[in-house]
């Protein structure tokens, strides 16, 4: 796996993650001032649901941020290809590069990536042969934060708020 970092320019990328930051944000901040801290100070919920709650958050953010950062597999300005696998090797018609059979050329980053699967607005970045599993861990953990919250949206409106009209 690649350690280069990689940026990429582009408007429509930045918008993207600058929305995911928000959203992100807006649920580390409001979800526990709303749902987690009053139920905790209440006794209905634990210290270890908010502080998975907070785990979840910032492994879904960490992972986001390696996963958009990561190089995702460029190739370098003049490879080295070893005569065994030059007939493997084929030449990219729009920059001009040897590139390998399976790596494909991102219009949006504007050179070829080693296995590329497609260029990612959300992340800003290709996800390539070198960030490929940065970018499903950034998939799961923002799948499990997400049900996480899911869950608590749901045992607030049907589960607790009852409990405390019944109480008063």
């Amino acid at each position: 796996m690649g350690q280069r970092i990689h940026f990429v320019a582009d408007p429509q990328g930045w918008c993207c993650m600058s929305l995911i930051i928000f959203v992100w944000l807006y649920n580390t901040v409001f979800i526990p001032k709303v749902i987690l801290f009053p139920h905790y100070e209440e006794g209905n919920i634990s210290f270890v649901a908010v502080l998975c709650y907070y785990f979840c958050s910032l492994f879904c953010i960490a992972s986001l941020f390696r996963a958009s950062v990561a190089d995702p597999g460029k190739l370098p300005e003049n490879p080295k290809i070893p005569i065994t696998e030059r007939e493997r090797w084929e030449l990219c018609n729009k920059c001009n590069m040897m590139r390998p059979k399976r790596s494909h050329h991102c219009s949006r980053c504007g050179h070829c990536v080693r296995r590329m699967d497609h260029h990612c607005p959300w992340i800003n970045n290709c996800v390539g042969e070198d960030n490929h599993w940065l970018f499903l861990q950034l998939c799961f953990y923002t799948q499990i934060l997400s049900s996480y919250t899911l869950i608590l949206d749901f045992c607030h409106y049907y589960y607790f708020l009852p409990l405390k009209k019944e109480n008063w």
